[in-house]
């Protein structure tokens, strides 16, 4: 063919180089949608970092750009405003003086949030985040916000993890969390309750956070055929994608059930 052995190696070489590059493409493109939009270049970056890939941001934008791809953005997270129960005492908030947190069930945080259903109703979600792994450990979906609900996912989480005594469940000062029967379950196990300042409600600032990614993520604008439905896929959200496989910038972008795992919780 009238080329030289080193013109003949340099075409090898761009080949290789060119099909490596395709490689790249395509991985992108496969953990693009494997996590369903989910994630942005820093997620992705490690996610190919675990598959052998070295690339920057700047690269894997570069790819997203050209095939017109573009992750969820959660909405900008605006405090929502807790109706408290003006005849029942509100708990002081014991994360204000309190250092940094050290292990799995130290601190647990609470929150309700609303599900929109087809058929014009709502469904609520109340999950309990464990704040040193942000592993999700109760949850649960009703078609009420009582506090049966609340005590519902709590119960879940204790029989999950059998936190010792002396774990701190923090949440806002709804009803909810402020009734006789939670409390009572609180002083069962042993527990101590803490909640955010009145009219303060970045004291609650990580409850507000995941349930501003859930809503993102999992609902992306739209709504639930019923109640059942959104169970379905609050279940597969939460124990098949955020607690096993989501990575969290926090956790030095491991998983919630990494983390816990190197960490021996």
């Amino acid at each position: 063919m009238q080329l030289s052995t080193s013109s003949y190696y340099e075409y090898l070489k761009r080949r290789g180089s060119s099909k490596r590059e395709d490689d790249l493409e395509q991985e992108v493109i496969r953990a693009f949608w494997r996590h369903k939009r989910r994630y942005g270049t820093r997620r992705l970056v490690s996610e190919l970092s675990d598959a052998g890939y070295a690339v920057g941001r700047k690269r894997v934008r570069s790819i997203l750009e050209e095939h017109g791809l573009r992750a969820i953005q959660p909405k900008a997270f605006v405090p929502r405003t807790t109706q408290t129960h003006p005849h029942l005492r509100r708990s002081a908030n014991l994360l204000l003086d309190r250092e940094e947190v050290i292990d799995c069930n130290q601190v647990w945080v609470g929150d309700i949030t609303y599900l929109p259903l087809q058929t014009g109703d709502w469904a609520y979600l109340a999950t309990w985040l464990d704040l040193y792994s942000r592993y999700i450990v109760g949850w649960d979906v009703q078609d009420h916000m009582e506090e049966e609900l609340v005590i519902s996912a709590f119960e879940k989480g204790v029989t999950k993890r059998r936190a010792p005594p002396g774990l701190i469940t923090h949440s806002d000062g709804g009803g909810q969390y402020a009734g006789k029967k939670f409390r009572r379950r609180l002083q069962h196990y042993g527990y101590l309750q803490s909640m955010t300042r009145l009219d303060n409600h970045y004291d609650n600032a990580f409850a507000e956070s995941l349930f501003s990614r859930i809503k993102a993520e999992l609902l992306d604008g739209g709504i639930f055929t019923d109640l059942h439905e959104a169970r379905l896929e609050c279940f597969d959200y939460i124990e098949c994608y955020y607690n096993p496989i989501r990575k969290h910038s926090s956790l030095s972008y491991k998983s919630p059930l990494q983390f816990e795992k190197e960490c021996d919780c």
